[in-house]
């Protein structure tokens, strides 16, 4: 049996190598697998089923939905409405931070009944076209769900909850005018828990920005309470580093003592997710291709994004947009 060189074919002959113990032959090495894996030794994720779709959405003001992130709750909340909330988001005007629940990583979920949760107009903090892009992190030490959200694409802003769903304003945290002149956008925000003790800092954010080229690359930077942050002037990622019209929705994960950054590669149509070895300190930067090889069929129709990961019952799930942008679902796959 010849070995496919990428995509699902490849995924299904490891798969099917590995059940049956079959030797593989792998940069002119032969080696026993026990299970196929992604670059950076993590799970080779396989989709499971399509978790929400617009038109089946209470809340569907656009017809299109973005952005998930997943959370486990149940450790954290007394009485959650399910084991895990799920956020996503509108991107199109009035867009809308929005909440499903659910006691699985692989669905159901219950779309909140009073989304949106947070709306394009908040009192005297801000009146913009749109709200989009949620990111919770769970901030431990003051036990709080903190959501980064942008609105307009030029701004992240921060807010926080003790449970989840009723969420107070704080602040702008990022604008473009925090960045190098000519930056039109500073949007798509993720943050997470990454100790960088040489920068005194021990939160990680990483997002998609923009300038009057048109072509979008990964941000980052660092802080020591998520809240007061110090940003790189120059790109983490650049869409000409791996070959991309633009590179967004990026998500931070870690192994083996270091760190790696996944994001969509979007070409003229569709795009896969990739992966870029960063290092424990963010020095390094090795390229290492293809992390989530988008299928050509329903819903993702060569196109997979913005992915959120999670664990449920010892099992490794991604959470991501499947489909054309501004045209997709959220869907899971499993590790």
């Amino acid at each position: 049996m010849q070995e496919p060189q990428s995509g699902p074919d490849r995924r299904m002959f490891l798969r099917a190598t590995a059940a049956t113990g079959a030797a593989l032959t792998l940069g002119g090495l032969s080696t026993q697998s026990a299970s196929a894996v992604a670059p950076g030794g993590f799970p080779d994720y396989t989709y499971v089923r399509t978790l929400l779709t617009p038109s089946q959405l209470k809340y569907n003001p656009t017809g299109e939905i973005i952005f998930p992130t997943v959370r486990g709750v149940y450790d954290k909340l007394a009485s959650p409405l399910g084991r895990y909330y799920l956020y996503y988001a509108p991107h199109d005007a009035p867009g809308g931070i929005c909440l499903a629940y659910g006691n699985s990583l692989e669905g159901p979920f219950t779309e909140y009944p009073a989304n949106p949760i947070v709306s394009n107009k908040w009192d005297s903090h801000y009146s913009v076209s749109h709200v989009s892009s949620p990111h919770v992190l769970w901030k431990e030490d003051v036990k709080e769900f903190w959501l980064y959200f942008h609105g307009e694409n030029t701004t992240t802003r921060l807010a926080r909850s003790k449970d989840g769903i009723h969420f107070t304003y704080d602040k702008v945290v990022l604008n473009t005018s925090m960045m190098p002149a000519g930056t039109t956008e500073t949007s798509y925000a993720r943050v997470f828990r990454h100790d960088l003790p040489e920068r005194g800092a021990s939160y990680v954010m990483l997002f998609m920005t923009n300038n009057t080229t048109d072509h979008r690359d990964i941000g980052w930077g660092w802080s020591a309470d998520a809240r007061t942050w110090t940003f790189a002037q120059t790109p983490l990622v650049r869409h000409s580093d791996v070959g991309a019209i633009n590179v967004g929705g990026p998500h931070l994960l870690t192994r083996n003592g270091s760190a790696y950054v996944v994001y969509n590669k979007d070409k003229t149509s569709g795009g896969d997710i990739m992966i870029t070895e960063v290092g424990k300190d963010f020095s390094l930067r090795k390229h290492l291709g293809v992390f989530y090889d988008s299928r050509s069929s329903a819903p993702e129709n060569g196109r997979a994004a913005a992915p959120s990961f999670g664990t449920d019952g010892g099992v490794p799930y991604m959470i991501y947009e499947a489909g054309e942008r501004l045209k997709g679902a959220i869907a899971v796959a499993r590790g």
